[in-house]
């Protein structure tokens, strides 16, 4: 999911598009805090490890 949001940052600074820049940015957050709580060790939505 970050790398995902990562590419869409990118691309949507390239080509100049706010809505992929939008998404980009959303997707990159929840990518980072969804690994930072998974780094804690704890469970996510009844799962311990997000594959």
């Amino acid at each position: 999911m970050i790398t995902l949001g990562l590419v869409l940052l990118i691309l949507g600074f390239i080509f100049g598009i706010p809505v992929l820049w939008t998404i980009g940015i959303v997707l990159l957050v929840i990518g980072l805090i969804l690994a930072l709580v998974g780094a804690t060790g704890r469970a996510i939505g009844g799962r311990s490890h997000w594959y």
